[in-house]
């Protein structure tokens, strides 16, 4: 059932499809408060100044290029937009940290490190970790000092997390973990400081471990040789009775399916966003040169099948930004009010995006299809 907030009613996951809401319930970017703005300014300025000129060094993956980028991006906060104050993050809300991911997407392979690293590479840690475990990994890598990659994939299971076969034992003296198993299509695999592996224990007790990159038995793979995003790490991991200590478990024993679940609903919104981030810099890349491509003595701008493409990106890219910020909205709003009900700041965000998970998947495949699409016409507007 909805709820109301303020003058505001709050649609429960999935409501938008059953009952009405009044236009100014909806967030929209014409919305973004000055802070906002100056965000993702910013967040231009440091794909055109930092990123954009270099792009054909990254895709050849040169080694240091990618982490020394990391750094800097978090040098001027970008790494750390929604993580708390006190672990050395700027306590953003989720519209900004939305606003980030969107305003990186078009970097080409440093979107998909950064997004890796500041989703998947540290926020199972922020949400599941101890105070201890927080205290030693957040700060770090907030800053970029440290880099964070996530292993669930493996050979035979994927999206079936809980198919996954590498396993977890105690060892005698009951001071480490030996883990055993395969992680594949690891994004940051290849330079990470810090992962979060998935592995049972016992069999069946499905667990996440955050692992050092120096744990003894831990190693990693060659770069993969993918047809595009090529600049992005991607290798597979290998645990040959890997010492993990013991109180390198993150959240419960046998709870590592909540971890990787919650995760992934965070996950696919933020894919959203760089997606669409993506599709506003191919679109307007197609644009420009449109309006500079002659043929028959005029722009091809104004051709009618050019014309048709261009406006059809427009189209996409307008309904994938607008679904994107009212699911944002929603999800701010409903953890704003889990933590007025006392819910502490993980369960809340956790609670409100998985309130919303309907959305969050939707956003998923609307956003990725929304950039193959502005991709695939752009190349045809190029000729």
């Amino acid at each position: 059932m909805s709820t109301t907030t303020g003058n505001k009613t709050l649609l429960k996951g999935g409501e938008w499809l059953i009952r009405e809401s009044a236009p100014a319930d909806a967030f929209t970017p014409e919305e973004y408060n000055e802070e906002q703005q100056m965000v993702k300014d910013m967040c231009r300025s440091f794909l055109d100044t930092e990123v954009i000129p270099i792009v054909d060094r990254i895709d050849k993956l040169e080694p240091g290029l990618m982490p020394s980028l990391l750094v800097k991006s978090g040098e001027q906060g970008l790494l750390g937009i929604s993580i708390p104050e006190e672990y050395g993050g700027l306590g953003k809300d989720f519209i900004t940290a939305t606003l980030v991911n969107e305003g990186l997407g078009g970097g080409y392979s440093f979107s998909v490190a950064m997004a890796a690293h500041t989703g998947i590479g540290t926020l199972p840690i922020l949400y599941f970790g101890n105070g201890d475990q927080k205290q030693k990994y957040i700060p770090k890598l907030a800053s970029g000092e440290w880099k964070g990659a996530y292993g669930l994939t493996e050979p035979n299971s994927g999206s079936d997390a809980l198919g996954a076969k590498t396993t977890a034992t105690l060892s005698s003296d009951g001071k480490h973990y030996l883990l055993n198993g395969q992680k594949c299509w690891i994004t940051n695999g290849g330079f990470a400081d810090v992962y979060t592996v998935f592995a049972k224990i016992d069999g069946d007790k499905f667990t996440a471990f955050i692992v050092d990159r120096d744990s003894p038995g831990f190693t990693q793979g060659p770069e993969e040789h993918k047809m595009g995003i090529k600049g992005s790490s991607t290798v597979q991991l290998y645990f040959q009775d890997a010492q993990v200590p013991v109180e390198n478990v993150l959240g419960e024993i046998g709870k590592g399916h909540v971890i990787a679940f919650n995760i992934l609903n965070i996950g696919r919104l933020k894919l959203c966003a760089a997606a669409l981030g993506a599709s506003k810099r191919v679109t307007s890349n197609s644009i420009q040169y449109a309006i500079t491509r002659e043929q028959f003595k005029t722009a091809i701008a104004n051709f009618g099948a050019i014309k048709s493409k261009l406006a059809e990106m427009a189209i996409r890219i307008w309904v994938c930004e607008s679904g994107l910020y009212r699911s944002a909205k929603w999800i701010d709003d409903k953890e704003h009010e889990l933590l007025q009900d006392g819910k502490p700041f993980n369960e809340a965000l956790l609670g409100a995006a998985e309130e919303y998970a309907i959305e969050c998947a939707m956003l998923k495949v609307f956003g990725s299809e929304t950039l193959d699409y502005c991709v695939d016409e752009g190349v045809q507007v190029h000729g």
